[in-house]
């Protein structure tokens, strides 16, 4: 990768990152408030000890009269930790509502892209996106960002009352302090690029040990166990490589601070020590006392105390942008993918638009061939034709779940995939639960008098009654315990339930017996009736008769009978 890509690269992480935080900036504000009162209550604690302490071996006070400022000091302490606890949790509540918004936006590009894009894409890369890439965000909002103004703020106010206590011991630590940011930014610009290298890494380990397991069957039938083995210990030991890579650029990082760190507190101390010896006659060493030296020396550990939390934070930093590299590229293959959407805004938000539809599939050749439909709402719509002429074909393109060669498609003004679709095969999909368990499929929110009136709509009150715990009875996996015809219509019963205005079925009746047709052809008459729009793929004299308007499907092309 080029320098130039890189940078470009760390631009659009930094930018992603830093737009999604707009919303949780009064979160963090508070965390940098908090973490600044922290700091000033460090500073009264640390003062009360070291005036305790000159107090009992230089002044010669009575332990007696110490109690008040021994209680204050105990109350610092205690609000010390008070606040510290509010930093931590103002923190974590932004890092919180971050991932759970970064979650919505995967989501939601998922469902964008629909079944046909995302059937390229490794689930565990899915998996790795939505875990590990997202929880690599949360020590950058929860630790980095408030550390990165601590890091800043907290020295300040300290050094501010060590140049008041003494302006020669604050010189010592203010010239220490520059040096551990610039080796950090130095260490900092090979963690990026090792932190993103090690998100891709993980994304591949992951798909390729998945695609080993699924494998495994043929991989044993064909004696490639071993082979498989050795390569999933191959990209293991990538992963472990480019893993110790990060943590010994991290370890690094700290090790600079802490070296800088200890050899001005060392230049202070030693200072300090001398200073009430005798030794240092220069500038305010000669009035240096136990309480002044010993605060300086309590507060030196202190200062340098932000900057430390920033280096064990930084590789956050560098975790995040990793992970914004590849999130921050699905936020702009969703800008294209709405801006195709909003091309189709144009069209009728009354009518389903199919223009010059086209679609091949390298084993079959051309099955649709120059498209053009126009369907309007509310319609109950039979698409005839041998078997094999492309009408499921044509029910995919509409849903979503193939994408055509050409040509455009527009569901009531939006793409398809853009809004709810109901579909239907010759095998409902049933869960192992119960009767409102898979009716809450697709409305998850539906009271149970509404399931109720779904399944009255299809036929099914009888057949409910007669269950010995109504809704609640269990069904085996695939609708055991129901007919073919039962099964159909609990399906039915769901899309009933659902806000899909578009209902798609691909020979709903077949394989079902004479009884069972009947059934199921009364429930789709009842689904008619409630307004919404039945596109109905069908060979069954009966289903034909239930639609308004039928459509062949000749040669590729759609003829109006």
């Amino acid at each position: 990768m080029s320098v130039k890509a890189i940078t470009e690269s760390g631009r659009r992480s930094r930018d992603w990152l830093r737009q999604q935080g707009l919303p949780i900036r009064p979160w963090l504000r508070a965390a940098v408030v908090l973490g600044v009162l922290h700091t000033l209550t460090i500073v009264v604690q640390m003062g009360l000890i070291a005036w305790l302490v000159h107090a009992l071996l230089i002044a010669d006070v009575p332990p007696v009269a110490l109690f008040w400022p021994a209680v204050g000091l105990v109350l610092a302490i205690v609000f010390r930790v008070l606040m510290q606890y509010a930093q931590e949790r103002c923190a974590q509540h932004a890092s919180a509502q971050v991932r759970q918004q970064v979650r919505c936006q995967l989501a939601n590009h998922w469902a964008l892209l629909g079944p046909v894009r995302l059937a390229d894409r490794s689930s565990a890369t899915l998996t790795n996106q939505w875990v590990e890439q997202v929880e690599a965000l949360d020590g950058y909002y929860a630790r980095y960002l408030p550390q990165q103004w601590l890091a800043l703020l907290s020295p300040l106010s300290i050094l501010l009352v060590v140049f008041w206590l003494d302006w020669l011991a604050a010189l010592f630590l203010l010239f220490a302090a520059p040096l551990i940011p610039l080796f950090m930014a130095l260490v900092g610009m090979s963690a990026e690029r090792v932190s993103q290298q090690h998100v891709l890494e993980a994304g591949r380990l992951a798909g390729h040990f998945l695609d080993r397991v699924r494998s495994l069957t043929s991989l044993q039938l064909f004696g490639q166990v071993g082979a498989a083995t050795l390569s999933v210990e191959a990209a293991a030991e990538r992963y472990r490589a480019v893993t110790m890579r990060t943590l010994r650029i991290a370890f690094l990082s700290s090790a600079v601070l802490e070296f800088f760190a200890s050899v001005a507190i060392a230049v202070a101390a030693m200072y300090i020590g001398f200073g009430l010896l005798g030794y240092i006659q220069y500038g305010p060493a000669a009035q240096l006392t136990l309480f002044s030296g010993l605060f300086i020396l309590l507060l030196a550990p202190e200062f340098f105390q932000p900057l430390r939390s920033l280096a064990q934070s930084y590789h956050d930093r560098a975790a995040a942008l990793g992970a914004a590299d590849s999130l921050g590229a699905l936020q702009l293959e969703s800008a294209d993918l709405d801006q195709a959407d909003s091309l189709s805004r144009g069209a009728d938000d009354n009518s389903i638009s199919l223009q010059n539809l086209s679609l091949a599939y390298p084993e079959r050749g051309r099955v649709l061939n120059d498209i053009t439909l126009t369907l309007t709402r509310g319609q109950v719509v039979a698409l005839v034709g041998p078997s094999g002429s492309g009408k499921s074909s044509l029910l995919h393109c509409m849903a979503g779940f193939v994408q055509p060669d050409a040509g455009s498609i527009s569901l009531f003004g939006l793409l398809p995939g853009r809004q709810p679709v109901a579909w239907l095969g010759q095998r409902p999909f049933l869960i192992q639960g119960t009767w409102a368990d898979n009716l809450r499929l697709t409305a998850p929110d539906a009271d149970e008098h509404a399931m109720l009136h779904a399944v009255e709509a299809v036929g099914l009150g009888s057949v409910l009654a007669a269950q010995p715990e109504g809704l609640h009875t269990h069904l085996g996996e695939g609708g055991r315990g129901l007919s073919g015809g039962q099964a159909q219509r609990l399906a039915l019963a769901r899309v009933w339930l659902s806000d899909a205005q578009l209902v798609l079925l691909d020979e709903p009746t077949a394989s079902l017996d004479e009884q069972s047709e009947a059934e199921v052809i009364a429930a789709l008459r009842a689904l008619a009736g409630s307004g919404k729009t039945l596109i109905i793929a069908t060979h069954h004299p009966a289903l034909m008769a239930l639609a308004e308007r039928r459509i062949e499907i000749a040669r590729g092309r759609l003829v109006d009978v």
